[in-house]
């Protein structure tokens, strides 16, 4: 049972209203900071008149290992949602791999039992790049040297083309060093090849359920080894990119053959690592691996007996995959169940893009509520087309729900996330992306009237930036990338920079204080929160950007 103690000078106020701008960051007007670009009067009227503050949404303000790391909505969320900072990922991963952990653990013992004993091969899947937000390439490295010490004689990697995370046509710039790499430590003993590949958001990682079909396609591409067959991972990039045109994230995707016989498909007796370490865009790849004969998402054809791992555990309560790698952080005495165990009412929305973050992620990476009772949670089905084609997506619709939600009187504290700026931010489109800005701002106009009419108060901030910078700089100038026509050069990835804070009170601003000098971070939100609400807050979270009167 968590209890909250009553702070003896708070408003108690109902309700809390907070409202997640994914992926829109604070950054220098730019010809590339669609934020700046777009007309968004109900933002710059909030920022004008309100109290505001920046937040560090990267890094080792959110358990990640340097501040050179980006932040991601799924560490984003877990700060949001916990009130703390705990190592991540990425950092875990590193860790376990220095120390020699990984290598030492049950599951990779026996992934390299299996394929030594059956004579099978050693399979590598995961997000190809060293963006640090799904994976990084030298943890594949490194398990790759390892693999080859052990004595593993044959070992195939699926590749993720990335564009997203990272530059968003720099796929050869990690392939031609690789199969540099990767011959080097091919012998007699060993033989490594990369054996399929495609970009990210056209096979494999899929998440929340949104489009099984990535998932249908990834598996016949890497597991039946069926598909478009090149005699190497860099022919199939530019020949797919000249048909195409498509940015990394988007290529088609393809198989490395030999005489019309692909190199790598996944067979009876083989492992596998899915050596992502987040766990959103890798859990149904893990179920379909793991599944069994009830797994209905799509025909399998052919289920190879393997042994299947995950880098961590992607669900924890789920238990999926059923082998991992490197535990993952436990995440402990988050704002939800805090809130449920007070029995406060809490309301939970996004549409599916996002859904799964102002839920599991905010909760701690926990599947499922605390309270069947005290908390609703909604989601609103995402449209499948490409987000730079529909870019307002669901604004709208979450709009009108948590409206409804907010004058029902139901609720005490309600979170929901609008995808748009990190979504649409993604692909590379500009002009989508200061639409999509526009289409939040107008949004935001229509809820903030019925926060004032509840008599609550409406926090508005972000879980990192990417909509604010849409080129790619130069690090020692600062100035935007072109490309050899002059155009600039689209950014696709999360940026470095702080996320707003702002705090719209029309009624009991004079009870509280906001801290203008604090370093703050996005763990400093829960605990602003729950001192809204009229409670200190828990000794272990950081502290509030609030001080009660």
């Amino acid at each position: 049972m968590k209890t909250l103690v009553k702070h003896p000078n708070a408003a108690a106020i109902r309700p809390v209203v907070t409202i997640v701008m994914d992926g829109v960051g604070l950054a220098p007007e730019s010809e590339g900071n669609a934020v700046k670009l777009a007309r968004t009067p109900n933002l710059d009227r909030l920022m004008a008149n309100y109290p505001w503050v920046k937040l560090k949404a990267h890094g080792t303000a959110v358990g990640l290992p340097t501040d050179d790391d980006m932040g991601n909505s799924e560490v984003g969320h877990n700060a949001l949602g916990s009130g703390q900072v705990f190592a991540q990922g990425a950092k875990l991963v590193s860790a376990s791999i220095a120390s020699g952990k990984m290598f030492a653990s049950d599951t990779w013992k026996a992934l390299v039992a299996q394929v030594k004993n059956s004579g099978g091969t050693l399979h590598f899947l995961g997000l190809f790049s060293d963006g640090n937000v799904h994976s990084h390439i030298d943890h594949l490295k490194a398990m790759l040297a390892e693999a080859k010490a052990e004595g593993v004689a044959k070992i195939r990697v699926h590749i993720l083309l990335d564009g997203r995370d990272v530059g968003e046509t720099s796929a050869l710039e990690y392939i031609d060093p690789f199969e540099e790499y990767i011959a080097s430590l091919s012998d007699a003993s060993c033989d490594i090849r990369i054996a399929s590949g495609g970009g990210r958001m056209k096979i494999t990682m899929d998440r929340y359920e949104a489009n099984w079909a990535m998932v249908d396609l990834g598996w016949k591409t890497h597991v039946l080894g069926e598909g478009r067959q090149f005699a190497s991972a860099h022919e199939a990039v530019v020949t797919l990119r000249e048909e195409t045109h498509a940015i990394d994230q988007d290529l088609p995707p393809f198989v490395i053959a030999e005489n019309g016989k692909p190199i790598g498909t996944i067979e009876d007796g083989d492992s596998v690592i899915f050596y992502n370490f987040r766990g959103d865009r890798a859990i149904e790849i893990s179920r379909a691996f793991d599944g069994d004969e009830s797994f209905d998402k799509f025909d399998r054809v052919r289920v190879p007996d393997v042994v299947y791992s995950g880098m961590l555990e992607y669900d924890g309560d789920l238990h999926i995959p059923k082998r991992y790698l490197v535990s993952p952080p436990e995440i402990t005495n988050t704002m939800g169940e805090y809130l449920a165990d007070m029995k406060i009412s809490q309301f939970a929305m996004s549409e599916t893009q996002k859904y799964g973050h102002v839920t599991y992620f905010w909760n701690g990476n926990r599947s499922g509520k605390f309270s069947e009772e005290y908390e609703t949670y909604e989601e609103i089905p995402s449209d499948i087309v490409p987000f730079e084609q529909r870019p307002w997506m669901k604004c709208a619709e979450i709009a009108d729900r948590l409206i409804e939600a907010i004058e029902s009187g139901k609720y005490d504290c309600l979170r929901v996330n609008f995808p748009n700026g990190d979504m649409v931010g993604h692909t590379g489109s500009l002009e989508a992306t200061i639409c999509a800005m526009e289409a939040l701002d107008l949004q935001l106009g229509r809820i903030l009237p019925v926060v004032d009419k509840a008599g609550g108060v409406c926090l508005i901030t972000a879980d990192h930036g990417n909509a604010d910078e849409m080129a790619e700089l130069d690090k020692k100038t600062g100035a935007v990338k072109r490309g050899a026509n002059g155009a600039m050069k689209a950014k696709t990835s999360h940026t470095l920079n702080p996320v707003p804070f702002i705090i719209y009170d029309n009624r009991y601003a004079d009870s509280y204080t906001v801290k203008k000098d604090g370093a703050f971070g996005l763990s400093n939100v829960a605990a602003t929160v729950v001192n809204l609400l009229g409670y200190e807050k828990p000794e272990m979270w950081d502290e509030s950007i609030i001080e009660l009167k």
